[in-house]
Order: structure tokens, then C-alpha cells, then sequence
């Protein structure tokens, strides 16, 4: 057991050091300033969103059963809990250091982040009066006594609080005012200095004073809490409730679960900490002093002022047409006689869309089937499919309404689809739908034909634009009849028992999987080259672990791009040896799913929309196409080829756990998403 322990790695501690590549290029130098300001505003709502699920999963696993151990590392919730907090108090004195030199790269552009101890009498005399004008009457203050209940906190809202005292009264009270998330803008410019602002709340902690007449403020600071967001949808389901009220009311709910951090600014009393910290029914060691805003995303805010200045930021890029379709003529006519594989954010999404565009207007079109769980604000698919129904196609669509985050979103676009005609679903009982599926059905003279699009992502205009990922367009008919399966069931409620050529979890994915490591397992055995590769966001899947490290010792040259969580470590003597792990980090968000099992002719191909996660696996509705047309499986292969040899964005994972960035060195610098875009703009010029 000891043995096998060194080549798994915790899940939070992995997350944890995925977040720690993040912050690694915030603080890069050789990456331009507006985009290093970016990268820590992402940690930091990385970290926000692990407290509000890892942090409170965690919490509420502690409650349940104490002594319960994961089985990666034999570790309880509180060991778990012990080892993520002790880390991320590191890596937030590190984002504190990294905030403040890149406020010093800040006031070489001529901004500056300042408060009341860095300004001219004249200037405070301003915001005095701005403050009395603009502020003071949307301010509301609530002082915690015998009398007055301590008062509901949101979740990642920024208050001030103050310690307050009377002359009459010797017992110090807490003071506590909402610093108008919202309502007042975070960045107030200070006059008389162009490019010098001061922060909303900086400004209300100031005149805490003037809320407080007849106190005395002894001290003060700002509060940030955040909430746990780990809320089982099904466990509070009733079955007399409309499903999309119910799950309305299960966003309601998330605001109002345990807190899990408190946050503060400034030191104050602690006797007052250890008051906060009752009221909110917090220990101790949930508290974070920081030496940065409680809230940085203002960031953006000052990103946006500098844009005249190109220099400090990513140059521009667009995504680039396909040289496989051709704008004259219908899209599905073309796919018809060839399949399609668009590579997000190179190519643009656009063949896609305006596919969907036109089955919503063909006549041959009898149907449009499809899965949606996160969409852009103002989706062209939504558009598409309310056009589909109007023109009286059926159009059949699955709305994941517990997508997390997005479940409001979600609840108005499936009103809007009903709305229009739209036979909507909302997927299987306790099991999220997170396939990206879409299904064209055309009667034709030559009879039925299916037109279907599996991806890696979100059918999301936006995020196409930011994310890698893949989508394969084919007119094959036996991924078009199983396709269709996989609706059929889902409109039903079910899930798919048995498929030939799709792999579909929950029941049809990992022993699939297992029987192709397998496969490659036996060729190594046999004196042959057994050779697995794996892009993934995550690695969690102890079944697929325990085969992968069965293969490696074996024999079996694994290689393996996995961005975030990877509770698997390579390179461990005697296990993992034969297992090659790097991660990538960079302009684009790595989420493309594909895996290669064998080479040359032999090799099979697919994406997916499924990480190696037990949840992916085993608890979701996920679907993996292998990639047919022989031009598709080339692109992927090279595609892969291109990412593993990256030396600028690319981390190798040591047999600890651990990450070390490439650097070119004599080798030419070679960043894969450059290289990739790079390609996609001389092939679009090309067919031009």
C-alpha cells in the first residue's frame, strides 16, 4: 500500500498546484502586464469557486463522517482540509507579493491604486463631499447588540466593519455596513490626478465615522465571507414541484449556505474576530488577512482604461475560417460528403452556426435534437433553434439546469425555448447531462440522414473564442442511429445501455475505456508497442488510474496533457515509469478531451466531452465519438505531436507531484497555442 501511495496525489493538493501554474503567469514577466493582471484576477476567483465547492464538499463530508478516508491518499476530510488550508495561506502571501509588484508596473503606465494616507488635503475634501452627495444615502448600518440580530453577509460581498465605543457604554459593539456591491462603481477616480483612483469601499472604511455618530471608531477593516455552494440538487428535489422552480429555488438556497473563509483587510481586535467568527459559526483557522483588495476583479476595470496600449497586451487574433467548407454552398450538403473537425479557438465557429441556421429553414429537415449546458449571453444557438420550431420542425432539447453557476441562465433559456415551440428536457434523475451532442435529422429522396456534431465544449459563441476545443461534424450513419439512441433514452428520463460505436457514460465509457488499455496492455506484453495518449482538464478516476499504472508497468508509453487535477504521478520507479505527464497553461484555456490509444493505422481516435473523473465517468451523461474521416485523425495527431512539444507554456509533472516549467533553451521557442494559430491563418489564407 505504501508503494502504491507515492504515485497517487490528492485532489485538493492537485487542484492546488494547477491553481499555483495560474499564478505563475501572473507573475511572468515575459507576458505582457494587462495579461498578467488577468492571470491573478483568474486565481483569485479560481480560489473564490474552491472554497464555495472543494473547501465546503469537504466541510460537509466532516459532518457526515470524520474518520472517512479518499482513496487516493487515504487522507480524512480533516487531513484534507488541513493540508489545502496550510497551502493556500502560501500561495495567497505570494498573490499579495505579486499584486503589489504589479502595482509598481501599474504606476510606470501612470495608474495608481492609492488610499486617504497618499492623497492631497484638497483631494480628500473632494471626496468628502462626493462621499456625503453620492453615497451616504444608499448606505445602509447595522450595529450587532442584544437588540439587533447580526445581520445576513452575502457571499463575496465586500462590508466594513468597525469596532465601535461609547463613553457611556465601556463594551465595545460591531459595526457593520455593506460597501454596495453593485450599486456604487469599485474604481473612484481621485481628482487632480489623472489615472489615480481609490476603491469604493476604501473610501466608505474611511468615513465609517460619519455612519456612526455618537461612537467612537476604534478600529476598522473589510469583510469578505464566502459561502459554500455545495448544494445536491436532487437531495432537496420534490417531486409536486415544477423541476426548473425547484432548481430556481436551489440557486435561492446557495446563498444562504455556511459560511467557509472569512476574509479581512486589516487587523483588528481579537476579541472581535473571535466574535465574527461565532456569528458566522467559523473557527479560527478559516480566517485570511491579506494585504490585497478582498476583491481584485476591479482589474479589469483598469485593464479596460489602457487599451490604447497594445503593447501590454496579447496581440490580436481571430479566429480563422475552415478550409474544409466552402462559404458558397449549404454546410450539411458538404458534410454529407466529408466530415468536419473544427478546432476551437483557431477556427471559428461559424460553419457551425451556420449549420444549425440552416436546418432551422431547409425543408428536408424534420428535426434538431441537442444538449446545452452553458451558452453565451446572446446565443446565436438558442436563435437558431427558436427559428427551427417556428418554422415547425421538432426540435428536442436537453437544458442542464444544474450546471453550477449557470443554473439561472439556463432556467430563462429554457423558458424561452418553451416559449417558442421547443420540446424541452431536463435530463436524468440525480446525473448531470454534460454531453455536447447535436442531432440533424433530414428526409431526403434518398431517405433518412443524419447529421451529427460531437464536441469537447459548450456550444458557447464566447467561450469558442477562449477555450481549446473540438468538434467533429460527420454525416456517418451509424454515430447518426446512435446519436439518436442517446436522445430517445434522455427524453425518456434513461440512459443508454450498450452502443457499438459511441462511448456514452454512464454505463458505456470507462469499460471501454479499461478494454482499450487493455488492448494496448497486450500488444506491449507481446513484444509489440503499446502507446496510450490522453488530453484531459482532469484525472481523478481511480478504476483508470489503477489501469493506467497496471500499464505502465507493462510496458505501455502513456503520455498525457492534463491542465488541472492529476491525482496520477509519472515517473514513479517501478510503477509510473512508463507514464510521461505535462500540463499546459496559457492564453487559452486548454479543454479539448481527446484520446489516442496505438499508432499508425491500427490507432483509434476520439474526443469527448468526458474527463477521466469518476463523476465523468460513472455520474454524468457524457459522450466520446471516435474520429473516422483519416484528414481528422491526421489533424489530431499532429495536434497532440504539437502540445507535447511545447517548451513555453508546458510544465513537465515530477514523480512528487510537483511541476517544472520548459524553457527553449538552444531549442527554438515553441508555444503550442501560437504555433496552432499561426497554422490556422496560413491555412485560411491558403484557401483563399
Amino acid at each position: 500500500m505504501e508503494n502504491e501511495l507515492t504515485c497517487l496525489e490528492n485532489r485538493e493538493r492537485s487542484w492546488l498546484r494547477f491553481n499555483e501554474r495560474v499564478l505563475e503567469e501572473a507573475e511572468d514577466e515575459r507576458v505582457p502586464l494587462c495579461e498578467r493582471l488577468s492571470f491573478l484576477s483568474i486565481f483569485q476567483s479560481n480560489l473564490d469557486e474552491f472554497f464555495m465547492v472543494r473547501i465546503g464538499s469537504l466541510h460537509d463530508q466532516m459532518l457526515l463522517d470524520k474518520e472517512a478516508r479518499e482513496n487516493k491518499t487515504n487522507m480524512t476530510p480533516g487531513e484534507q482540509l488541513d493540508a489545502a488550508l496550510t497551502r493556500i495561506r502560501e500561495l495567497c502571501h505570494r498573490r499579495d507579493r505579486t499584486y503589489a509588484a504589479l502595482l509598481e508596473k501599474l504606476r510606470e503606465q501612470g495608474i495608481s491604486i492609492v488610499d486617504f494616507r497618499s492623497i492631497s488635503a484638497e483631494s480628500e475634501q473632494y471626496l468628502g463631499e462626493m462621499f456625503k452627495r453620492e453615497f451616504l444615502p444608499l448606505l445602509s448600518t447595522y450595529i450587532v447588540g442584544k437588540k439587533q440580530t447580526f445581520p445576513f453577509l452575502k457571499n463575496k460581498d465586500i462590508y466594513a466593519v468597525a469596532v465601535l465605543s461609547t463613553k457611556a457604554d465601556k463594551k465595545q459593539k460591531i459595526g457593520i455596513v455593506p460597501c454596495g456591491t453593485g450599486v456604487f462603481p469599485r474604481l473612484i477616480a481621485v481628482p487632480d490626478r489623472t489615472g489615480c483612483y481609490m476603491l469604493a469601499e476604501e473610501l466608505i472604511l474611511h468615513y465609517l465615522p460619519v455612519l456612526f455618530p455618537g461612537y467612537r471608531v476604534a478600529s476598522k477593516t473589510l469583510a469578505r465571507i464566502t459561502r459554500s455552494a455545495d448544494i445536491d440538487a436532487d437531495s432537496v428535489y420534490d417531486e409536486d414541484l415544477n423541476y426548473r422552480d425547484h432548481m430556481a429555488e436551489v440557486v435561492r438556497l446557495r446563498q444562504k449556505l455556511c459560511p467557509v473563509r472569512l476574509e479581512l483587510s486589516r487587523a483588528i481586535d481579537q476579541d472581535v474576530v473571535e466574535r465574527l467568527c461565532a456569528q458566522l459559526r467559523l473557527s479560527l483557522d478559516r480566517v485570511y488577512e491579506y494585504d490585497t483588495p478582498l476583491d481584485i476583479s476591479f482589474l479589469y476595470g483598469i485593464m479596460d482604461t489602457l487599451r490604447s496600449h497594445a503593447e501590454l497586451f496579447y496581440a490580436p487574433r481571430h479566429p480563422q475560417d475552415t478550409p474544409d467548407i466552402v462559404d458558397q454552398r449549404p454546410v450539411m450538403d458538404q458534410i454529407a460528403k466529408k466530415d468536419v473537425l473544427l478546432h476551437y479557438p483557431y477556427q471559428s465557429i461559424r460553419p457551425f452556426l451556420r449549420m444549425l441556421s440552416e436546418a432551422a429553414r431547409d425543408p428536408q429537415v424534420v428535426s434538431i435534437r441537442m444538449t446545452l449546458y452553458r451558452l453565451a449571453r446572446d446565443s446565436k444557438v438558442v436563435e437558431a433553434l427558436v427559428e427551427a420550431a417556428e418554422n415547425g420542425k421538432q426540435v428536442d432539447v436537453l437544458v442542464e439546469l444544474k450546471a453550477r453557476f449557470d443554473e439561472e441562465n439556463n432556467i430563462e433559456w429554457s423558458r424561452r425555448l418553451e416559449r417558442a415551440g421547443c420540446h424541452v428536457i431536463y435530463g436524468v434523475e440525480k446525473m448531470k447531462v454534460h454531453s455536447k451532442l447535436c442531432l440533424i435529422t433530414r428526409k431526403t429522396p434518398e431517405g433518412i440522414q443524419y447529421i451529427t456534431q460531437i464536441g469537447t465544449g459548450n456550444y458557447n459563441e464566447k467561450t469558442s473564442r477562449l477555450y481549446t476545443d473540438l468538434s467533429y461534424i460527420t454525416a456517418n450513419r451509424a454515430i447518426g442511429e446512435e446519436a439518436l439512441q442517446v436522445f430517445q433514452a434522455l427524453i425518456l428520463g434513461e440512459t443508454v445501455d450498450h452502443m457499438q460505436t459511441l462511448l456514452v457514460a454512464p454505463h458505456c465509457l470507462q469499460d471501454k475505456l479499461i478494454d482499450m488499455i487493455n488492448g494496448e496492455i497486450l500488444k506491449a506484453q507481446q513484444g509489440g508497442k503499446g502507446h496510450i495518449r490522453v488530453k484531459l482538464n482532469s484525472l481523478t478516476d481511480k478504476t483508470l488510474i489503477d489501469k493506467l499504472i497496471e500499464a505502465s508497468q507493462a510496458g505501455v508509453q502513456i503520455d498525457m496533457i492534463v491542465r488541472g487535477i492529476c491525482c496520477l504521478r509519472g515517473g514513479v520507479a517501478g510503477l509510473t515509469e512508463n507514464i510521461r505527464i505535462i500540463s499546459i497553461v496559457g492564453r487559452f484555456l486548454e479543454h479539448s478531451r481527446i484520446y489516442i490509444f496505438g499508432d499508425g493505422e491500427d490507432a483509434r481516435y476520439y474526443i469527448a466531452s468526458a474527463d477521466w473523473m469518476t463523476r465523468n465517468t460513472l455520474r454524468r451523461v457524457e459522450v466520446a465519438t471516435p474520429i473516422l474521416a483519416q484528414e481528422s485523425k491526421a489533424r489530431i495527431e499532429h495536434m497532440f505531436d504539437v502540445m507535447w512539444r511545447d517548451n513555453v507554456q508546458a510544465r513537465d509533472q515530477q514523480p512528487d507531484g510537483s511541476y517544472i516549467r520548459r524553457y527553449p533553451g538552444a531549442k527554438p521557442a515553441l508555444s503550442s497555442q501560437n504555433w496552432l494559430y499561426d497554422e490556422a491563418y496560413r491555412k485560411a489564407a491558403e484557401s483563399r
